[in-house]
């Protein structure tokens, strides 16, 4: 495989600016800017010890109090860490203040450092300023068009965590020509190894309009392979959670990822910004259940029914079923007397807290209150002086509890679901007009289980029970969620995923042309409509900034069969070279050979093939010694190379990619327009170079 190795980061600095620097500071511009790099270094230490010397005992003398200052107190040294082969700073501004321009919050200094933290002197003085912070913003979205008050622009090279390079840009120079930044583009194409990298030192204007969009608004992503969108979901938490600190940690953020594999590759992204209290899930984590174990698969088929939005509607009849009009009147006896609800009153009770369409669990707390209000509107009007302790013995009161019982009687989610799928005429009363008899029969079960333990649930199933749950009781609702690769989510997923932020905003993110379920979203409206954020604003990112030009352009030719009239990602990276197609006639150990060869290179290496084919070419690594990790195990410089079945291929990305006949990649899907979405998200992992092997014919929408 040919390489594409990006420029050394030790190249020599653009000179512009270094005379002036010089004069200014007497040294070398770049000596100057190391001692800078080391004084913040210095100062972040300190900032460091001072919360490391800080004494509760000082603070309080309550334990409560002081356990929780205590774990406010960890948490900031760990955001203090000085992370040795990560950059503290990555960029300069140089204000120049033109009269009339409007001055940024906090800008009134003149020369700022721009990092991952904010870090300041033993005097207060900031030396590294936080890039979420305002006076920040102008890094990422300053032009000549448009300087917003800053004359130069300095971008700093680093290798690990020296700085050995820098590149001005003078923002109000007209005659400096505009030229595409190379320290800049180095970062981009550098080789990874390991977790997810932040992208902090790369926003694109574009990317961070929407980091830095308010909180109270939702934002979806379209964005194809390559556009950065993770990334940008992942920035946007950061910059929520230094805008609204405080709100948001009352209420709580979310990540929620398509698996457990790709939560683990993004896993190191906001810590590396100092930001450790997000927790991430999977849908499946968001609706587990204690005593529910996900035993059972569904057909494509049934997924397909048990996902769709009609369900919610066939669950809420279900739940509401259980509600009963009373027949007989109720007497409720208190001391020596006796008082008489007549049933036709009870039934206005009941009536009312149907109509008010109230969670049912809810509703049923506030029944027993509503009967002993009306004995004790007929205590007062004999004559007796009841208070809230009276209302609140006849509510709790037998003959209440028994009439409630009766009238309103508790519903445990995972039993209503249970009969739902096993009883065919529980079924059928509750889902006549909505759907039909084949989709009726699709759902239940052929052998009933005998209990909710002893039932093989589906993934699917708990999503039915989660919705069933929140109409029971309402969703606790988190202050953010960002959903990534959501494109795959079904409409009762997108449903549990709303309900955990009601009350809070979301960041969805993903591709259409990259949904690879029977049950994947064509539309960004109809989905966002099913998460309850139809006001949602879409944008679309179609600038690639990983993915060759060549690979991308290639992987393109599949969009008319997988998503008409999706615009194709326009990469701005040439690599000549970087794509290799080749009929081969011994696939697994052309297969072998192709990987060895990528190992000569720098970075990490994916070898994808359909899930059917793993362990024939696990063997054939095997049997030529070459040992390999699976999705979700970290890549170190020693093991570079991870075995990836096409169904964990998502979200993921590598160096170097070897695909493996992508024939039986389209063949292991259930439809051929599902099969050509997992094929075109698998040629689309590669960063620096894609070797496409195949035995068999390419398929007609490839070749």
């Amino acid at each position: 495989m040919p390489a594409h190795a990006p420029e050394s980061d030790t190249a020599p600095h653009d000179t512009a600016g270094a005379d002036a620097d010089a004069d200014a500071a007497g040294t070398d511009p770049l000596a100057r800017e190391r001692a800078h790099l080391a004084a913040s270094r210095s100062a972040l230490r300190a900032m460091r010890a001072d919360a490391e010397s800080l004494d509760i005992r000082d603070v309080t003398a309550n334990w409560v109090n002081a356990v929780v200052l205590q774990a406010q107190i960890d948490d900031r040294i760990k955001a203090l860490a000085d992370l040795a082969h990560t950059p503290l700073f990555f960029g300069r501004l140089d204000y120049v203040h033109s009269p009339g321009a409007e001055l940024a919050e906090g800008a009134e200094g003149e020369q700022f450092y721009i990092g991952r933290r904010h870090v300041h002197d033993a005097g207060g003085d900031p030396m590294v300023i936080d890039w979420r912070a305002p006076v920040s913003q102008p890094f990422y979205r300053a032009s000549r068009k448009d300087p917003q008050d800053i004359g130069l622009r300095r971008r700093f090279g680093y290798t690990g965590g020296e700085l050995t390079a820098y590149e001005d840009e003078h923002l109000r120079d007209p005659a400096e020509a505009t030229a595409v930044s190379r320290l800049l583009q180095q970062e981009i194409e550098r080789p990874r190894v390991g977790p997810m990298r932040d992208i902090v030192a790369t926003i694109q204007p574009e990317q961070d309009e929407i980091v830095r969009s308010g909180l109270s608004g939702s934002v979806c992503v379209q964005g194809g392979p390559g556009t950065g969108k993770t990334a940008v979901g992942l920035h946007r938490v950061a910059y929520l959670l230094y805008a609204h600190r405080e709100r948001l940690a009352r209420t709580g953020t979310l990540v929620i990822g398509p698996n457990r594999s790709f939560l683990h590759y993004i896993e190191q992204v906001l810590p590396a910004l100092g930001e450790l209290e997000v927790k991430q899930a999977t849908v499946d984590d968001l609706v587990a259940r204690e005593g529910l174990e996900v035993r059972g698969a569904d057909p494509a088929a049934t997924a397909v029914v048990k996902g769709d939005a009609r369900m919610a509607q066939v669950l809420r009849r279900a739940v509401r079923s259980h509600v009963s009009l009373p027949t007989e009147a109720l007497m409720v006896v208190r001391g020596s007397r006796r008082w008489r609800i007549p049933a036709y009153e009870l039934e206005e009770l009941v009536t009312e807290l149907l109509d008010r369409d109230i969670r049912y669990g809810a509703a049923r707390e506030a029944l027993p209150r509503r009967i002993a209000h009306a004995v004790l509107v007929r205590m007062e009007q004999a004559g007796e002086a009841p208070d809230d302790r009276v209302q609140d013995a006849v509510a709790r009161s037998a003959a209440v509890k028994a009439a409630v019982k009766q009238m309103w009687p508790a519903v445990e989610p995972a039993k209503l679901v249970l009969r739902l799928l096993s009883d065919p005429g529980f079924l059928a009363l509750h889902a006549e007009g909505l759907l039909c008899a084949e989709e009726q029969e699709l759902l239940l079960w052929a052998k009933p289980p005998r209990s909710v333990k002893s039932a093989k649930w589906s993934a699917a199933d708990l999503v039915l029970v989660d919705e069933a749950a929140d109409l029971v009781e309402r969703t606790h609702s988190l202050g953010h969620v960002v959903l990534d690769e959501a494109q795959d989510l079904s409409p009762m997923q997108y449903r549990a995923v709303g309900r955990r932020c009601t009350t809070g905003s979301a960041t969805v993110l993903g591709d259409l042309a990259q949904g690879t379920t029977p049950w994947a979203t064509r539309s960004w409206e109809v989905a966002l409509t099913h998460l309850g954020k139809p006001q949602a604003l879409v944008e679309e990112l179609t600038a690639g900034f990983r993915v060759p030009r060549e690979v991308i352009a290639y992987a393109s030719r599949l969009l008319p069969s997988i998503s008409p009239g999706l615009a194709p990602v326009a990469s701005v990276r040439e690599a000549p070279g970087s794509l290799v197609v080749s009929p081969v006639a011994d696939l697994p150990a052309a297969v072998v050979a192709a990987c060895r060869d990528s190992l000569a290179y720098e970075g990490s290496i994916g070898l994808i093939a359909a899930d059917a084919r793993v362990p024939v070419l696990a063997q054939a690594l095997a049997q030529a010694g070459m040992a390999y990790l699976s999705p979700g195990e970290e890549t170190t410089a020693q093991s570079r190379l991870t075995l990836v079945p096409a169904s964990l291929a998502k979200g993921l990305e590598y160096d170097y990619v070897v695909l493996d006949e992508p024939a039986a990649i389209v063949e292991g899907e259930p439809d051929e327009r599902t099969g050509l979405r997992r094929l075109y998200v698998c040629l689309t992992r590669a960063v620096s170079g894609l070797t496409l092997l195949h035995a068999d014919p390419l398929p007609a929408a490839l070749a």
